[in-house]
Order: C-alpha cells, then sequence, then structure tokens
C-alpha cells in the first residue's frame, strides 16, 4: 500500500465515521502570531478546541501540510524531515477516549494491515507539580483492545526515557511516562504553556521494526521512546481537556476534546515495514534523481547528504508554493537556508551547478495532485531555487575567503559565525562543517545569543509596522480602518451573527480581512455586502471613542479582537448615526475618522477562502 493509498484510506475511515474532511491550511498560518509555520493540524483549529463552533461540525479529518524549523538539524537520520503531512481527526466534544483509539487501533491493523504484535503505547503517568492524575483509562481502553487481537498487555510506569533504558521492557506493551513525554500542547510541558493554551494528555502509538537491533549507545535496555531507530512514534491522540488559567494553574475545558496525529511518512514506513521513511514513494522519486544527478548510491557513506537535500528541496518546494520566499527575515531565512544547505550537500556528492532545481520534477509528480498548488507554481519554485544557488555561490565564494582569514587558532567566536552569516551568507552548519574539518571549534553560544537578538530586533519591526494590523497611520491608511469595522458589521447583518473576524491587514492601498464562514459567497451576498457598506458611508455616521471597563465592553457586545489579550480597562469605537443608533462597536485601538463622510466609494476585490472554516475580503477605496 503506497502513501497515497495510505492518505485516502484513513480520510475514507474516518468519514465513514461521520468525520467531515476539512482542506489543508496553508504553511503560513493566518491567525496565529506564535510561530512562524503551521507545525501540527490542530494548530488552525485551536478556537475550536476552545469552543468556537466549526461550520462543518464536531467531527473533522484531514491530512495537513507541516514545517518544523527546529528539527532541521534533526534531518540525516531515517525518519527526521522539515515537511511532513499528519493525518489527523477531531472531536470537538463529540467522542474521547473510547471510540479514538478504538478507531485508531481498528484502522492501524484491520484496514492498514498492521501486525498488533508490532503495536506498543504509551501514556500519560501523571504530574505532581499540578496535579493531573495518571491516565488509567487509556491505559484499561488499550488493554481491552490488544486482548481482542489475542495479545495480553502488560503495562509499566516509566516515568522518563532514563529509567526506561535501565529497566527494559519486560514482557510490557503499554508504558506510562511524564509529561515531557506523553503530554501535548503548543508550548509543550505544563509549566511552559501560557494562559489560555489548551492541552492535555495524550498516547502515542510505536511500531517495532524487527530487522533493528537495540545500539547501547542509545541506553542498557530499549523502548517505544529509544532513539536507536528500532521503534518509531506513527501516531498520538491527545486529549485536549484542558487549559491553563491565569493562576498557572489547570481548569476542565468546556468540551473534552481528541486531537490526533499521524505523520504520513512515518505511517506509510511501518506499513511497508521498512524503518526509513526515505524509502517511501514520498521522496524515493527524488532519492532517484539525486542517483541519477550525482552517479552516486543513496546506500553508500553519502547517505546523509542524500536525505538532506531530499528533504530540504520538497520543503523548500512547498514553502514558495505557500508565498514564503528565500530572505534574510522570518520565514525566508527558512526558505534560504533550506536551499543553501542543500547546496553545500549537491557539492558534496557532486552534483553539477545549477541541476538542484530539476529535483522539483519527481516530487511535483508525487504531490501535484493532492495539493495543486505545488504544480501551479513549479517554474517559480524552480526559479526561485535557481536563483538562491546562483546568488549563495557568489556568498559563499567571499565567505570561504572571510572564513580562512579569521580560522586562527582552535576557536573561531560566535561574532565571527555571526558576521560569515549576516555579512556573507554563511550559515552556521557550514561554518561548523568548515571548522570541523580544521580541527577547530566554534562559540555556538554566543552565535546563538546574537542571532535571537537580530530576530527579535526584525520581528520588534514586524509587529511595530503593522501594529493593530495597519502598515501605518496615514489618512487613506485611516479611512480603510473605518471601513474594515463597516465590512465586519455587514458580513453579520448579511451572512449571520456568528461571523467572526479572524486577522486583517490594512494599508493605504487596500484592506484585507479574514472572517469566519464555511463556503464562498455568492454574487448577490458580495453585492449586497458592497451596497451596505457605500450605503453606511453615505449616511455619514459618526465615529465615537470610549474608554470603559472591559466587562461593560463585553456587555454591551462589542466585537473582540480575535486571539487578542485585554486589560481591565479596553478602547472602544462605536460608529453610529446622529440619532444614536449603532451600527458598529468593536474594541480596537485606533485610529478611525471622526465621521464616514467623503470617505469614498468601497469596492470588493476579490473574495477567496484561506483555511478550513475561514474566508479573506480584499477591498479598497476609490
Amino acid at each position: 500500500m503506497n502513501p497515497a493509498k495510505v492518505r485516502k484510506t484513513y480520510l475514507q475511515f474516518f468519514k465513514q465515521e461521520d468525520h467531515a474532511i476539512i482542506p489543508s491550511a496553508p504553511l503560513v498560518p493566518e491567525n496565529d502570531p506564535t510561530t512562524l509555520f503551521t507545525g501540527s493540524g490542530m494548530q488552525p483549529l485551536v478556537p475550536y478546541l476552545l469552543g468556537a463552533k466549526h461550520p462543518l461540525g464536531t467531527k473533522l479529518v484531514n491530512s495537513q501540510k507541516c514545517f518544523r524549523a527546529e528539527d532541521i538539524e534533526e534531518v540525516g537520520d531515517n525518519r527526521h524531515t522539515t515537511f511532513f503531512e499528519m493525518l489527523g481527526n477531531w472531536s470537538l466534544g463529540e467522542y474521547f477516549k473510547e471510540d479514538q483509539l478504538s478507531w485508531v487501533f481498528l484502522l492501524l491493523v484491520d484496514e492498514l494491515g498492521l501486525d498488533p504484535r508490532r503495536l506498543y503505547v504509551t501514556v500519560f503517568s501523571g504530574d505532581e507539580k499540578t496535579g493531573i492524575a495518571k491516565d488509567k483509562d487509556s491505559i484499561a481502553i488499550w488493554k481491552k483492545l490488544f486482548l481482542e487481537k489475542g495479545i495480553r498487555a502488560g503495562d509499566v510506569d516509566m516515568q522518563t526515557e532514563e529509567r526506561a533504558a535501565e529497566l527494559g521492557m519486560g514482557e510490557a506493551r503499554i508504558f506510562a511516562f511524564g509529561a515531557k513525554k506523553n503530554w501535548w500542547s503548543r508550548s509543550g510541558v505544563p509549566e511552559n504553556m501560557p494562559p489560555g493554551e489548551p492541552g492535555g494528555p495524550d498516547s502515542e502509538i510505536f511500531y517495532e521494526f524487527d530487522m533493528v537491533e537495540h545500539n547501547s549507545v542509545f541506553g542498557k535496555h530499549c523502548h517505544p521512546n529509544c532513539d536507536c531507530g528500532r521503534f518509531m512514534e506513527i501516531g498520538n491522540s491527545v486529549f485536549m481537556e484542558y487549559k491553563k488559567t491565569e493562576d498557572g494553574g489547570f481548569k476542565k475545558l468546556s468540551q473534552q476534546n481528541v486531537d490526533f496525529g499521524g505523520g504520513l511518512e512515518r505511517i506509510a514506513a511501518a506499513v511497508a515495514n521498512n524503518p526509513d521513511v526515505f524509502c517511501t514513494p514520498l521522496l524515493s522519486g527524488i532519492v532517484e534523481k539525486i542517483e541519477r544527478l550525482s552517479g552516486k548510491k543513496y546506500k553508500s557513506k553519502d547517505t546523509v547528504s542524500f536525505r538532506i537535500i531530499a528533504d530540504h528541496i520538497r520543503g523548500v518546494m512547498f514553502m514558495i508554493a505557500d508565498g514564503v520566499l528565500p530572505s534574510n527575515t522570518e520565514r525566508g531565512y527558512f526558505a534560504r537556508r533550506l536551499i543553501r544547505r542543500s547546496v553545500r550537500h549537491a557539492d558534496i556528492l557532486g552534483i553539477k551547478q545549477g541541476k538542484l532545481a530539476n529535483l522539483v520534477f519527481p516530487l511535483v509528480q508525487e504531490y501535484g495532485e493532492v495539493y495543486p498548488e505545488v504544480a501551479e507554481t513549479k517554474e517559480k519554485i524552480m526559479r526561485e531555487i535557481r536563483d538562491e544557488e546562483e546568488k549563495f555561490r557568489v556568498t559563499l565564494k567571499n565567505g570561504l575567503e572571510e572564513f580562512k582569514r579569521v580560522a586562527l587558532g582552535k576557536m573561531i567566536s560566535g561574532k565571527q559565525a555571526f558576521d560569515l552569516y549576516q555579512s556573507y551568507g554563511m550559515p552556521l552548519d557550514i561554518t561548523l562543517e568548515l571548522a570541523q574539518e580544521r580541527g577547530m571549534a566554534v562559540d555556538q553560544e554566543e552565535f546563538k545569543k546574537l542571532f535571537n537578538e537580530h530576530r527579535n530586533l526584525s520581528r520588534t519591526a514586524s509587529s511595530g509596522m503593522f501594529k493593530g494590523g495597519l502598515a501605518d497611520h496615514s489618512e487613506e491608511t485611516t479611512k480603510l480602518h473605518t471601513v474594515h469595522h463597516l465590512l465586519l458589521a455587514t458580513l453579520q447583518q448579511v451572512l449571520g451573527k456568528d461571523v467572526r473576524q479572524r486577522g486583517s491587514n490594512i494599508t493605504s492601498e487596500r484592506l484585507r480581512m479574514d472572517f469566519s464562514f464555511d463556503r464562498k459567497l455568492t454574487q448577490e451576498e458580495l453585492v449586497c455586502v458592497e451596497n451596505l457598506v457605500n450605503e453606511k458611508i453615505v449616511q455619514e455616521l459618526e465615529v465615537v471613542h470610549k474608554e470603559m471597563p472591559k466587562e461593560k465592553a463585553e456587555q454591551m457586545g462589542a466585537e473582540m479582537e480575535f486571539g487578542a489579550k485585554y486589560g481591565s480597562v479596553v478602547s472602544v469605537y462605536i460608529v453610529q448615526d446622529k440619532h444614536g443608533e449603532v451600527f458598529s462597536k468593536e474594541f480596537c485601538g485606533g485610529p478611525h475618522v471622526a465621521s464616514t463622510k467623503g470617505m469614498g466609494i468601497f469596492k470588493i476585490i476579490k473574495e477567496e477562502a484561506v483555511s478550513a472554516g475561514v474566508r479573506r475580503i480584499r477591498g479598497k477605496l476609490t
């Protein structure tokens, strides 16, 4: 069963269990300022996990494209990748542990054909710091599921990986670990979670590759969380039932949620009983292309270079398809880094200059049907890779000359390494490789300190530029900001009160609003929205600014900005006619015009989907 069939089988299985199939969100998060990339299937669904109503119901399933920048340095082994697809299913208060664990076990064993004797699971052992109890329910459910397949599954409380390596597995099949391994939130362990963040205990599923022998370098005994390669995690059911409170404690969410994530590459590897994800059809096509371009074999001393190039070109392909172009800041930095690392390893393999872009062809062939954006932007992707390689070869030449100049003694300082990065475009990993070849060390701590300072300045400048979604406080931007308030109120009148703002960006040229809605607007609805906004502009409504307690603003029904945190006293802008009849009221820091008189005519430029249950309108004043 190839990965495409695994993906289809997964989606159809949960569709038959009354789950609505939702599309993958973009790699660039629309409404999550906490992270640069979509790194999990649950990320776009956080509002619904916290209680908002999803337009497609309470049972959802999809395959989400993900990118995790923190895994760049891990790429090179048989299972780590930066880009991956996460097969996910969610219950928004509909079902919980019994149904979830039963379904995923049935899917893996009966539908995908995995041998249940090769499956091992972990559960949450409890957390003394928070007082959250051990997940005994999941242990009981797993025991029953294994017994139905004729397997008696013992359980053992390991707490930590170190203890597991010391004790060994014995006859157990169910292992309890602490919060570091079996608690899930976007922020990690409970103490790292900010107030308002959802999280909960999880239960991971591991597949055992019996052809892999334990390597004692990773501990005395093997266990499911061991890194020796014998076990691979293929799925994780998160029981998201808690929310961090302002005082640092935890309380139950209004609904008990399920958030399952299973890496498509890893599940496909388990189905093939091959522990190398780069041998699945998702990546084997590009690996074979690298073999042809380099004249070398994948299974050789150069395997790591093959894996780095295959992973990085796939990752950058999806990034560029979603609008992320190589640059020195924010997301663009990672696109640039992936390409430049690929160039470095292409040189190691002897691939001719300018040929890296050709590796896009087998990837488009594999992914183009499921993700048409990569096929539609193929030429652009190839052009960006060629251009970046050409630029890098110029900077690499200059950087190598500068490296030779500073490569004296036994240590390259963090400042020298950062200057090589900042001024010559030399990624740290290339500096590390060059230093290692000369028997030198690099002060990585100082480099990271300087790099983080540089990144924070960049983010501060970026957030300042678009504070409150505004590019500036010019007259035209201020007019469009007021129109933005009129547009939200109009959408609620035309489409229903459940419409909520999910993001905004306003310049002097145009406004952009993201809002919750589950379908494309009809032409009649677009005309109605446009006309109503213009009707309110012509009525010369006044815009009143008031400061008031947050509770009072909430009582009067003022719209709140999605994801924003407010103090006890808030700023509210009210748009009303001369008789005091209110059309719009929103929490907002301004600025706004005093009246809609003479603002111009509002025109909708475009209406489109941006993610599951979220639409986008672009408009301007003429």
